[in-house]
């Protein structure tokens, strides 16, 4: 058994993340079956989950940016990573409540982390936490960080921080058994608010990253029925509650937010503005989603953001499974676009933010399929999609991951995708057909390196085929006309053409015409990307 630290590390900061990531994996299922406040839409362990896997990456960044293994990072850079984290990360109601939580400890942790200043975090957190929301509510995970903070704050004159943290955690775990009692909707579904929980699986991890032994670990009940109308009335699926749930990330001045809370608040409800020194994450159910995201634009700049149907997501869940279905990532919108008009589940790979193993396997949920096949299209994702894979896997649902390393083997597996054929057939199939298509992109070089090809420097435009630079030209079209060549050089029928946001069609009339002179008999296809991180993506099948 380790022995019990002195005071909350970056080591232990780590373990505390690693710790919660772990336990909410195996615990975000049932949680999410609790979920009936303030919507009934079962996922508040899923994007309690997501956000605990995004400020465990930030804390796992700023350990691999130590070079070798004789220093570890000040612990205030952890907990300021583990903050910043899990709120760029935040998913949903319960999530963007859990990234305050941690801000507010970061805030004070960042001093020193003794039992001294662990009670005086816990304070703050469930102080921020409450200021974040805009009309607060008992019997909700707000309460349960109150009740940690206080029974925290009992301990005072202890020194060690292991007895902190266990006050806090059997505190929070007496508040959660107490919420049916406080909040009418819980007590008549016979469950404890789902939020709470999850605090109290965290909490249970500090505990156990601590002092070193598993705590003990509660079975969640599953509701007994949907809640009834009444004065909680604004849970009911069949209200008039707000359509949709709209999430994004704000950059803004603190004036700016004070008056985008009062906009929001009059647009709807479940309002939870957290964040500071000019990067905000911004949370809200409206009937106007429009309206929600302007507000956030004349603030300042919105992004990451996300827009959720409740209606939709409840036709989803009360539909019978469909057999199979595909899930595919794409690096750019315009091909989510495409991809779902094929009947494919897509999650958006935006530039420099891969998605996490978290997405994945939510995604798969959406799918609501009984078979599913996983088109990860980057080689970078492998071991990402694999454990989405596993997980999924452990909750049913039948999972074959298809090794594609680009978006327009993605393309081409989908292309030949056949659901009336057997599971297996059609995962050789479209496996064959990934496998028989290379791809290319051509990017521009960020700094100066070697590659393959010789040393680029910045500005450069990179002609990347297979993984590999080959070409190191001027512009983009005389570098991708020197790419296709060297593709079609070894033959092809089809040439697939993905244009970034800002390249104009100009260049696809330009790419187009050249292949015809050159291979008389390869046709080109050509598609709109959008947003992605290279100007221009290339496939030879």
């Amino acid at each position: 058994m380790p022995q019990s630290p002195d005071d909350l590390d970056a080591v232990a900061v780590r373990t505390w993340c690693s710790l919660a990531l772990e336990a909410l994996g195996r615990e975000r299922t049932a949680i999410d079956a609790i979920n009936v406040y303030p919507v009934a839409d079962g996922d508040t362990g899923t994007n309690l989950y997501l956000t605990v896997e995004s400020a465990a990456a930030a804390v796992e960044a700023v350990f691999a940016a130590h070079e070798t293994g004789s220093t570890v990072p000040a612990p205030a850079d952890a907990v300021r990573a583990m903050a910043h984290g899990a709120l760029i990360g935040a998913r949903g109601n319960s999530g963007t409540i859990l990234a305050q939580l941690l801000r507010g400890m970061a805030s004070v942790l960042s001093e020193s982390g003794d039992a001294h200043h662990l009670r005086t975090a816990l304070t703050e957190a469930a102080a921020a936490a409450r200021l974040a929301v805009a009309h607060p509510v008992e019997g909700t995970v707000l309460t349960v960080a109150t009740a940690a903070a206080e029974a925290a704050a009992a301990t005072e004159g202890s020194t060690g921080i292991e007895a902190v943290v266990e006050a806090a955690y059997e505190g929070a775990r007496t508040a959660l058994a107490a919420t049916p009692g406080q909040l009418a909707v819980l007590g008549r579904a016979g469950v404890v608010d789902a939020g709470g929980q999850g605090l109290v699986t965290v909490l249970g991890a500090l505990l156990e990253a601590v002092g070193g032994r598993a705590r003990e670990r509660a079975v969640l009940p599953a509701p007994e029925y949907l809640p009834l109308t009444g004065d909680c009335a604004d849970t009911d699926p069949d209200d008039d509650g707000p359509a949709f749930e709209i999430i994004y990330l704000l950059e803004a001045p603190d004036d700016a937010v004070a008056r985008l809370r009062s906009r929001l608040d009059a647009l709807g409800d479940s309002l939870v503005v957290v964040g500071g020194d000019g990067l905000w994450n911004v949370h809200v159910h409206a009937d106007d989603a429009g309206a929600a995201v302007e507000a956030g634009v004349e603030a300042g700049r919105p992004y990451r953001i996300r827009i959720t149907h409740f209606a939709a997501d409840r036709v989803r869940a009360d539909r019978d499974p469909v057999q199979r279905a595909v899930v595919v990532v794409v690096p750019g919108d315009g091909l989510a676009g495409l991809c779902t008009e094929a009947g494919a589940t897509t999650v958006l790979a935006r530039p420099g933010e891969p998605p996490a193993s978290g997405e994945l396997v939510d995604a798969i949920r959406r799918a609501h399929a009984r078979e599913v096949v996983l088109l990860p299209n980057d080689a970078l994702l492998r071991h990402t999609a694999a454990a989405a894979a596993e997980q999924a896997r452990a909750e049913g649902v039948r999972v074959a991951l298809v090794p594609t390393r680009a978006a327009v083997q993605g393309i081409a597996a989908l292309a030949v995708h056949e659901p009336g054929r057997s599971f297996d057939e059609d995962v050789v199939a479209m496996t064959s057909a990934a496998g028989a298509t290379r791809y290319a992109e051509v990017a521009v070089a960020e700094h100066q390196s070697w590659t393959m090809a010789g040393i680029c420097q910045a500005g450069d435009i990179l002609g990347m085929i297979d993984g590999d630079v080959a070409v190191i030209g001027e512009d983009v079209p005389g570098t991708a006309r020197t790419v296709l060549d060297r593709m079609l050089s070894a033959g092809g029928e089809l040439v697939t053409l993905i244009l970034g946001e800002d390249v104009p069609d100009a260049l696809a009339d330009e790419l187009g015409a050249h292949i015809r002179e050159g291979h008389l008999a390869v046709d080109t296809v050509v598609y709109r990307g959008g947003r992605q991180a290279a100007p221009l993506l290339i496939g030879v099948e």
